[in-house]
């Protein structure tokens, strides 16, 4: 019996629920959201951070969605650093640490303000199918629920088993239950499934650390935000504490490797591979003298806080033992103990790239189930699962993002073209059009998407159309502005150790110079912008750095914008749903095999497919051109 009729439910509310959950509420659809705990909406289980790199450019990218994460993590922050300054603008990336309780906090009364949507507590055991497409889910109380679309966002919960030594039990974090009959439904459903593994560190008590001697680091002088919407919020500065691993620590942990859930053999997982434990970290690495930690506070109203790189499935007394053989811990004390957690994911091979599951019309994954680790990485399939599901019930084309033209592309492009059977983690190398895809330039690159969605407002658009406009035509104007020599003029260049100019130089050719910052001529420039009728703040520092990089790395940039258009050809070239792979001939076995499991929808996608070779991608490419012709309905995109 149904007690409810929605547009859409989602089934977990961690951060890539959270974010499917607001853009279905913003795009006018009646959604259900679904949790075991209300209390642990947004739950940061691991380390309560947020960016970082490659991960901040998801955020950015988010907030150009006018999703809820980097709103959330900027009020929430307790130390702002941005990472990388000392390499180029493509890689810089903004880190937040955050306060756990506010967080959770915050993004429910978030969620709660939605229009159009509703919470509920309880665990999911069942989906409702009728003719292949979804029609509800029912509770584990047997109450049920009418939806023409549903988003699974559980996390780690899928048949989670948490391991502490030889100690294993139930449960999908620390204190709360497993998602099981929902685990063995998915499987009988014919996905494709695999099991993962992850982990997190001892939670320590801080009044017993020594912090004089560790190595303390605090917030950029500067604060940054993820959100647009955030500027005038006050600055909070905890600091974070560098310590490192020394022989005697690592010596407690090898002797001991036998009662490690790891290496027991009680894990039959895959791990991260770029976030391993202490005891992998060890094994694999054991050139390495020491390795380090960073203590890192929780909030700003308890003791409790985060050692981050300490993760392990050691028991809770080899993990004490292990943590006062680092210097000023000597007397430390657990408040939460290290554990291991495998959980059930599903290949997302399975997906197409809406993330909509290519067996059931209407059943669309997102987050760790799709074999992903991370916060960023989940709130990034959240807003796009988010919007395909109501693109889907509206009976509108799915949303693609290309990898292109965003990281969040990039992602969801790895995943179901590529699959993996190792948590998926982002990375800027990862990202072949980088310079392009940088931090400061989301909102040009994605706001047209936005708005057309509905997900962002008016005034919000204007501001990224403005920018990117002023921008362009202030690049086109100061390469005929010149300005003079001078004795004032050269004494500041020689300050900043740059050439003096003879002749008169363009503020173009100025600003190329590497060693010269906007900032450190603000006066000379925003003058400059004044006289050419653009009112630029000299606090307005975003948009000067913005303005910089494009200048600085013109050319650059215009390369990779050649090559992105020719990918962008055959990504756009699409291959028909009901494409007949065998009619082809003169394509490995391995190439159609790949091609059959995956659908891919374009050319590009077909590319990148793991197996199959350039030869059969040509093959595909003369074939597909040959189908649009005899039928031009194939060359809609």
């Amino acid at each position: 019996m149904y007690l409810g009729k929605y547009d859409a439910a989602v089934i977990g509310l961690g951060h890539a629920g959270c974010e499917a959950f607001y853009a279905l509420s913003k795009m006018g659809l009646k959604t259900l959201g679904v949790t075991i705990n209300i209390d642990n909406i947004a739950q940061m289980s691991c380390n309560p951070a947020i960016g970082g790199l490659a991960k901040s450019q998801i955020v950015f990218e988010i907030e150009a969605f006018g999703g809820a994460m980097p709103l959330i993590a900027d009020k929430t922050a307790i130390q702002t650093k941005t990472l990388n300054l000392r390499k180029g603008p493509a890689v810089w990336s903004l880190r937040t640490q955050n306060d756990k309780w506010r967080y959770k906090n915050e993004m429910r009364l978030f969620l709660e303000k939605c229009p159009n949507a509703e919470i509920k507590q309880g665990i999911v055991e069942n989906i409702i199918f009728e003719n292949g497409e979804i029609k509800g889910i029912s509770f584990h109380n047997g109450a049920s629920y009418e939806c023409k679309a549903l988003i699974i966002t559980t996390g780690t919960f899928l048949n989670g088993l948490i391991h502490i030594g030889d100690k294993s039990y139930e449960g999908g974090r620390l204190g709360d239950p497993a998602c099981v009959k929902l685990a063995q439904q998915l499987k009988t459903l014919g996905l494709k499934m695999g099991r993962l593994k992850t982990g997190t560190p001892p939670r320590i008590d801080k009044r017993t650390v020594d912090l004089s001697k560790l190595i303390e680091e605090r917030s950029d002088e500067t604060r940054r935000y993820f959100s647009r919407r955030s500027s005038g919020l006050s600055r909070v500065d905890m600091p974070c504490h560098l310590v490192r691993t020394n022989e005697n620590t690592h010596k407690i942990i090898t002797d001991n490797l036998k009662y490690s859930a790891l290496y027991s053999g009680k894990i039959s997982g895959t791990g991260t591979r770029y976030c391993p434990s202490i005891e992998d970290k060890l094994v694999k690495f054991k050139d390495k003298e020491s390795h380090r930690l960073f203590l890192e506070p929780e909030g700003t109203d308890t003791y409790e806080t985060y050692l981050q790189g300490f993760s392990m499935s050691l028991p809770e007394e080899i993990q004490l033992a292990a943590l006062r053989s680092l210097p000023g811990f000597e007397k430390a004390e657990m408040m939460r103990p290290a554990y291991a957690i495998e959980y059930d994911y599903v290949h997302p091979s399975e997906l197409y790239a809406s993330l909509m599951t290519k067996k059931y019309k209407g059943l669309f994954l997102a987050g760790q189930i799709n074999g992903t680790s991370g916060y960023e990485e989940a709130a990034g399939q959240g807003l796009i699962a988010g919007i395909n599901a109501g693109l889907h019930i509206t009976g509108r084309p799915p949303f693609i993002l290309s990898r292109t033209e965003s990281y969040i592309g990039i992602l969801i492009d790895d995943l179901v073209t590529k699959d993996t059977d190792e948590p998926y983690r982002m990375f800027t190398s990862r990202a072949e059009f980088r310079l392009n895809l940088r931090e400061d330039n989301a909102d040009v690159r994605l706001y047209k998407y936005a708005y057309d969605l509905g997900l962002i407002d008016k005034t919000a658009f204007d501001a990224a159309f403005e920018k990117e406009k002023i921008s362009a035509e202030l690049v086109n104007k100061i390469k005929n502005h010149y300005i003079s020599p001078s004795f004032e003029f050269n004494e500041k260049l020689a300050g900043v150790n740059s050439c003096p100019i003879t002749v008169k130089t363009d503020y173009f050719k100025l600003l190329k110079r590497p060693e010269i910052n906007i900032l450190d001529f603000i006066d000379e420039y925003c003058s400059l912008f004044g006289e050419l009728g653009y009112d630029v703040k000299k606090n307005d520092v975003e948009f000067l750095n913005y303005f910089q990089t494009i200048v600085k790395y013109d050319g650059y940039i215009k390369k990779q914008q050649y090559l992105i258009d020719q990918v962008k050809k055959y990504d756009m070239m699409r291959i028909p749903d009901d494409f007949n792979y065998d009619a082809m001939v003169n394509i490995s076995t391995e190439g159609r095999q790949k091609l059959k499991q995956h659908i891919p929808p374009t050319i590009g996608a077909a590319s990148r497919i793991s197996g199959v070779s350039m030869a059969d991608v040509m093959t595909l490419f003369m074939y597909v051109s040959l189908a649009g012709k005899k039928n031009p309905k194939y060359d809609e995109k």
